[in-house]
């Protein structure tokens, strides 16, 4: 990080760590997010001088993974760091970023880094304006906010997004942080983060559903089942080509068995839970996903047309469902 010792009106931080181009970091806020780059940054001797925590979680986060640091209001953070991280929500970052700016807390060669996803470097627009210096850095990993999510940053692919002169900073930045940085395009990042969201929250919900039906089918222990089978699979669609992932794709709509897929239907409307009420969430799982796997194996011409329209029918909701 020393390229950004030669700014001189960065502002000033006597009490960072002493090897060269240490920062005062501050930390907006203790999030799951936050707490964790903010002790990774920590490790490699960059200096956390406040963390902004308001829920008691939060609180309670930034005491676990921030031990020493104080909490501070945002604004005396701002003031104070010469690297401000802001990990809050999406939809909270143009108003916190808006705001300081027309109160005029953003300083010349201040380091504002967002980790949204969603963002490039355009919502620090503001802060850009005032002379601050605009990254983004987003982290493809999933976050629990706990200490064992620092040593998963080793390796962790990390989405940066910076203008070029100032590019090898952010770059440094997650390399510090223990991650791969890569440059993302900033109009490729609401479509970047769509495709870790639909992979890995939708991932978690399809999980959640499979072990719901097999406990209302009556079976015990539906996540041992289901480990074996699941890490299989997700280890092939990591590891080969698409193409021999369809390939070997298996199950009935890959061989366009719309009877078995009919059936699937009927024995997941008629599922109930243990408070008896049924799983229609579960069955537009089912239904949306089997369409788009009928789409895929019809369009690599593992199944005919007819086979594809008779899935189709088969998934088709019928009107005395439930």
């Amino acid at each position: 990080m020393s390229e950004t010792s030669a700014n001189s009106s960065a502002p000033s931080n006597a009490s960072a760590g002493s090897r060269p181009g240490r920062l005062g970091v501050g930390i907006i806020s203790a999030g799951r997010v936050g707490a964790v780059l903010g002790s990774a940054l920590r490790a490699v001797d960059h200096q956390v001088i406040g963390v902004h925590a308001v829920s008691e979680a939060s609180r309670e986060r930034a005491e676990a993974l921030l031990p020493g640091v104080p909490v501070l209001d945002v604004e005396e953070i701002v003031e104070r760091a010469e690297l401000v991280m802001l990990a809050v929500p999406d939809d909270a970052l143009a108003t916190l970023v808006k705001g300081l700016a027309d109160l005029g807390r953003w300083q010349p060669g201040q380091l504002v880094v967002h980790t949204s996803g969603r963002y490039g470097i355009g919502i620090l627009e503001p802060a850009r304006r005032l002379g601050a210096i605009p990254l983004a850095l987003h982290p493809a990993m999933t976050f629990g906010g706990f200490s064992t999510d620092v040593a998963r940053l080793t390796g962790c692919p990390m989405a940066v997004t910076a203008p070029d002169a100032v590019l090898p900073i952010a770059q440094a930045l997650a390399v510090e942080l223990g991650g791969e940085p890569f440059v993302l395009a900033e109009d490729a990042r609401p479509a970047y983060h769509a495709a870790l969201a639909h992979g890995a929250n939708h991932l978690v919900t399809l999980v959640d559903q499979a072990v719901r039906i097999l406990t209302a089918a009556g079976v015990e222990g539906g996540a041992a089942t289901l480990g074996p089978l699941l890490g299989a699979a997700l280890d092939r669609a990591l590891t080969e080509d698409a193409d021999s992932v369809l390939t070997g794709l298996t199950g009935p709509v890959s061989r366009g068995d719309a009877g078995t897929v009919r059936s699937h239907i009927e024995a997941l409307e008629a599922l109930r839970d243990d408070e008896g009420r049924g799983l229609e969430d579960v069955v537009d799982t089912y239904r949306a996903l089997a369409l788009a796997t009928t789409r895929r194996v019809k369009d690599t011409r593992r199944i005919t047309g007819a086979q594809a329209e008779d899935l189709r029918e088969a998934l088709a909701p019928r009107d005395d469902a439930g």
